[in-house]
């Protein structure tokens, strides 16, 4: 009898959300006017619901002062703040199209997303860690310094008009501050902004981010309302988020898991938003859990793992966690059930997606047995589909065998802004082919093995890296590992593993060959080990595993 094809559709009693942000958060503010709504630890600033729907309404009504058309892209270049969440919420009652820009951005980047984008207007931080962004912009347009805030035309950013500085102390010339846009509220109408905000539909785009490809230049994955806001909503409804909820955020908001899974899953049930810090911080993100008594914790499992590796951890009280969010890349085993024991979060939830699905389009349910919490990404959410499929072919795979994850439904991101050969390549008949590989079982919980890209052919033979990392997360010395293929001459490629181990164990290379023998086929035991405290990675916690590549191909001279 052949086997049921790798196909799922979501099931669900509860309908999408049919209307825009603003109206959600309006709604929310109705119902939960008393809440506490944002709190920003490092800017010691609170905000109840009610509290935080005031600022919204004046930065939304301040940018319209400002001459902020429906339509127009804002760009925000900053790290985790209150300014952040304000103006997601304030651009999204207006229509404006919200331009998420990576925080560790530098001027060549800078300007290729300000450029494809064409924003009109930049919010910034005045300065993070070693970013100047002020500067920054300022080497860009150097016409700002020499302009007034009304007259200010860049050649080489010709579309952008005007700069927002969120420092009032580190705004250069030609700068507005976000005191200045903050203070123009009164001179556009409550009612004028209610009136703009009723044109709104749900399918309008509200949000670029920026997809940091490992070749050739980023594309900028459009959002509408009806993506994001159904996204954030179901991501909170698999975790049982009500508005009793107090969920600490330490993902970057620039990022979907920061300000979708984030900011619209709490803002969807009523819940509180909690930033412990402006940029990661272990003890920091300890500290917000302790005080704030949260019930969810977001992170990618570097954070958990350095979480868990304070040296203080065993005295943070974190009793009140129930559950939370592990996503981003593969998440170890090992440090899952520590989460669970360690960490009191007996609810957490694995989550799997990208940018361009809004992004989640399999959670782990509460009450799926642990061993399909930690070895799957679990099941379909609702009102989407998803199908494995042959890369060659494009057929359907049965279950059980590998194949291209490919999504379809509500999630399914508009395209790629200004960039139609990109979007006709990815979407395929309303299908988004995500580039990673899986596999689905008998019950519809699938496994993500990989990256198309990133499968080893080792002399014909298929070695998929995820297999090999979670057989390497066994050994008791090892904290993390990842696993990549580098040039041969003989066989096409070779195993590379980079190992970290935990602090005060140390391992060679005949030690770790010594583990393999026995355990895993001769051909997958790793050909070069290379021993490390770090991994290149993304502001969100990605691998970059084609950095490794490089970097291991010129360490090894195999060019």
């Amino acid at each position: 009898m052949s086997k049921q094809p790798s196909y799922v559709s979501g099931i669900s009693d509860q309908p999408l959300l049919g209307m825009t942000i603003g109206d959600l958060f309006d709604r929310t503010v109705a119902q939960f006017p008393d809440n506490d709504a944002l709190i920003s630890r490092h800017q010691k600033l609170r905000y109840t619901y009610k509290e935080l729907q005031q600022e919204v309404n004046r930065c939304a009504r301040g940018l319209m002062k400002m001459g902020v058309q429906r339509g127009e892209r804002v760009g925000i270049w900053s790290p985790n703040c209150a300014e952040w969440c304000i103006t997601q919420f304030a651009t999204a009652k207006i229509g404006a199209i919200l331009v998420n820009i990576n925080p560790s951005y530098r001027t060549h980047e800078l300007e290729y997303a300000l450029k494809q984008s064409g924003t009109s207007t930049l919010i910034l931080q005045g300065e993070f860690k070693s970013s100047r962004y002020a500067d920054m912009i300022c080497e860009l347009a150097p016409e700002l310094k020499n302009s007034t805030t009304q007259t200010f035309r860049s050649e080489r950013l010709p579309e952008l008009k005007r700069v927002i500085c969120l420092s009032d102390e580190l705004a250069s010339e030609g700068m507005f501050t976000w005191s200045d846009l903050m203070s123009m509220y009164d001179q556009v109408t409550e009612a004028e902004l209610h009136d703009l905000q009723k044109t709104l539909q749900f399918d309008d785009p509200i949000n670029i981010q920026y997809t940091s490809g490992t070749t050739g230049a980023p594309k900028g994955a459009t959002l509408s309302h009806h993506n994001i806001l159904n996204n954030g909503y179901f991501v909170g409804e698999g975790m049982n988020l009500t508005h009793k909820d107090r969920m600490v955020i330490p993902v970057p908001l620039y990022h979907c898991f920061g300000m979708v899974m984030g900011n619209l899953g709490c803002v969807t049930h009523g819940a509180t938003m909690i930033y412990p810090s402006d940029g990661f911080d272990p003890e920091l993100t300890l500290k917000a859990v302790e005080e704030e008594k949260a019930t969810t914790l977001y992170g990618v499992p570097t954070m958990f793992i350095a979480e868990l590796e304070h040296p203080d951890f065993d005295k943070f009280d974190l009793r009140h966690l129930r559950t939370g969010i592990m996503a981003g890349s593969n998440c170890p085993i090992e440090v899952m059930k520590k989460v669970i024991d360690k960490m009191h979060m007996k609810d957490v939830t694995i989550c799997y997606g990208m940018t361009e699905t809004s992004p989640v389009s399999f959670q782990t349910r509460m009450d799926a047995p642990l061993e399909k919490r930690v070895s799957t990404v679990g099941t379909i959410h609702p009102h989407l589909e998803v199908k494995l499929v042959d890369p060659e072919s494009g057929r359907v795979v049965e279950r059980g065998e590998k194949g291209e994850l490919c999504t379809r439904g509500y999630s399914v991101m508009l395209g790629y802004w200004n960039n139609e050969e990109a979007t006709t390549k990815s979407i395929v008949n309303g299908w988004m082919h995500t580039g990673d590989l899986a596999e689905m079982d008998e019950e519809g919980y699938v496994a993500i093995t990989g990256r198309i890209k990133d499968m080893i052919i080792r002399g014909g033979e298929n070695i998929y890296p995820r297999e090999l990392e979670e057989f390497f997360y066994t050994h008791p010395d090892i904290s993390d590992v990842q696993v990549i293929g580098v040039p041969d001459q003989k066989y096409g490629e070779e195993v590379m593993a980079w190992v970290k181990t935990h602090e005060g164990k140390t391992l060679n290379e005949q030690e770790l060959r010594d583990f393999c023998k026995g355990k895993i086929a001769h051909y997958k035991v790793p050909r070069y080990f290379k021993f490390t405290q770090d991994f290149p990675m993304t502001v969100t916690g990605k691998i970059q595993k084609f950095k490794m590549r490089d970097q291991s191909i010129e360490e090894l001279g195999l060019r």
